[in-house]
């Protein structure tokens, strides 16, 4: 493979500003990131320190091997949801190595609303579910949930994306093999009962760990009988009676420290093999790519200048490179994974929707994994193109993304609008993982496009009628509403806050995590017992 030749001039004018706009975005995303860390109520910290419980960055801390990373899935769920104040949806989600072992790791947050389950954080767990099944990765979970947001239990309860899919799903990943341990640390109410005893060990802690389908409360108005929690669903009661729990901690500590030993004591995991090499940093610093992208989306820029500051060594050997040119295709490594990358240069024609097809197909027929760089406004429309066959050229492009067996990552570095999305390997199309920059836009269509297209339907509407156009003041009118709501609901924070993604990422960290995530997908094997595509319309 040759290094890829950069032609940005990082004095330049506008690298500069670029460099600058970007530098705000990531610094507006630590400040986002650190606030749903941190961010608790003086209340809700003294009654968990009072309740002798570990903050859950602490039982973090405990749980991981020392000096080693943690891929963190969705920080911002539920970002300026509900009251404002759900931060990560409840729940700190993550795949992090505890002895040796890449584990998917859930903790309750109890200073949020005593780990109340709000829909999002349903959502949350049912990814966390899909990254192990998908990944063959062991689950630990630390519990200490108050149960469902009764409040909220019409979009938590019934459906089948809502709390039954949860203990569906561990019973699928127990058929399956996949590990399931669980830490006991607080209440466990109701469905949080279910999730705990649906799991294979349970380590139950001293004094403030129960477990029970009802509370006292409940159990009370019901029966009238009155019992404490810990006579209810206590450690010595399920550790010695019921049966229900395994392990008895004196405290988090011990029950964490109980957690690792399980965790040890599994077979050693047998990683999917790819040919890999020793890998390199970048031959360019990574952090240019801050002046490579505009703020505006509409400005273009050559995707290889992205992919040179991310793969080892800058190096990529591409794949018709003279045909299909609003799109680039090639291979690479990434920390030493080899991998493919289709990344666009342009919205997509029929040839470059053809040679995606092909790569995609030589991709999977190697098991090397794919990796998507989505910067797309879409596939070329028109009478010209239609007759040459973009829409049969592009479902061959979406019918490749849809049936390939590889792991697939994407990374949406600028904009993501209709079909591109799909074509591209958008979430509907099951990516392992799924990344966005700061800058990134997602929906149907840009905003202005959308109020165009909307004022050239109500102008066709009109004449049909018999009207004159719209007036100046009547196009604004309807224009400006539909600009603003396509920026609010198209900005990385409102898709990130609704898990359309597993997070917002700092442009200059790409490299570092797609590694961590091909290294969790390896876990499970790159499937090889299914073989072919869908029919492709010739």
């Amino acid at each position: 493979m040759k290094r890829l030749a950069s032609n940005i001039d990082v004095n330049s004018e506008t690298f500069r500003k670029n460099y600058h706009s970007m530098t705000a975005l990531v610094e507006d995303l630590d400040k986002e990131l650190d606030r749903a860390m941190n961010e608790r109520s003086g209340k809700a910290l003294a009654r968990q320190k009072e309740s002798g419980k570990l903050p859950a960055s602490q039982k973090m801390e405990l749980l991981l091997d020392k000096n080693t990373p943690f891929l963190e899935i969705a920080p911002l769920a539920a970002k300026d949801m509900y009251d404002g104040k759900i931060h990560k949806a409840g729940v700190i989600l993550g795949i992090g190595v505890v002895e040796g072992r890449e584990c998917i790791i859930s903790i309750n947050d109890a200073t949020i609303k005593g780990g109340s389950i709000y829909p999002m954080g349903v959502k949350k767990s049912l990814r966390s579910q899909t990254i192990a099944m998908e990944n063959r990765l062991p689950v630990i979970s630390l519990m200490d949930s108050a149960g469902a947001y009764l409040p909220m239990q019409s979009e938590i309860f019934p459906d089948l994306d809502d709390g039954g899919r949860v203990f569906y799903n561990q019973a699928m990943m127990s058929k399956m093999g996949i590990p399931q341990i669980v830490g006991v640390m607080g209440l466990c109410t109701a469905g949080g009962a279910y999730g705990v005893a649906m799991c294979d060990e349970i380590v139950h802690v001293k004094d403030h760990g129960a477990i029970f389908l009802a509370g006292p409360p409940l159990v009370k108005a019901a029966t009238g009988e009155e019992v404490t929690a810990d006579e209810l669903g206590g450690p010595a009661l399920h550790c010695s009676e019921s049966g229900v729990s395994d392990y008895y901690a004196e405290n988090d500590a011990h029950a964490i420290q109980i957690i690792r030993h399980i965790t040890k004591n599994l077979p050693g995991p047998e990683k999917a093999q790819l040919t890999t090499v020793p890998p390199k940093p970048p031959f360019y610093d990574p952090s240019e790519i801050y002046g490579i992208v505009s703020p505006d989306l509409s400005k273009p820029y050559d995707i290889r200048e992205v992919i040179a500051r991310i793969v080892d060594d800058s190096r990529f050997l591409e794949f018709k490179e003279m045909y299909g040119p609003t799109l680039v295709t090639g291979w690479a490594y990434i920390h030493g994974y080899p991998v493919g990358i289709l990344g666009n240069n342009g919205i997509l024609f029929s040839d470059s929707a053809q040679k995606a097809t092909q790569f995609i197909q030589l991709c999977d027929k190697r098991k090397i994994p794919l990796v998507f760089l989505q910067n797309i406004n879409g596939f070329i429309v028109g009478r010209t193109y239609e007759r040459g066959g973009i829409t049969k050229d592009g479902h061959k492009m979406v019918n490749a993304v849809s049936t390939c067996t590889v792991p697939k990552f994407t990374v949406i570095v600028g904009a993501s609008f209709g079909a591109g999305n799909y074509a591209m390997c958008g979430r509907a199309y099951s990516p392992r993982f799924l990344w966005m920059w700061p800058n990134a836009q997602i929906g149907v269509m840009g905003g202005p496009q959308a109020a165009d297209v909307l004022v050239t339907i109500t102008n066709d509407q009109r004449g049909r009628l018999g009207q004159p156009p719209m007036t100046e003041e009547e196009i604004e009118f309807i224009k400006n509403p539909v600009i603003e709501n396509a920026l609010k609901e198209g900005n990385a924070y409102y898709s990130t806050a609704n898990l359309w993604d597993d997070g917002i990422i700092d442009p200059a960290k790409t490299r570092d995590i797609l590694g961590l995530s091909i290294s969790a997908a390896l876990n499970a094997p790159i499937r090889d017992d299914v073989h072919g595509f869908g029919v492709f319309r010739m």
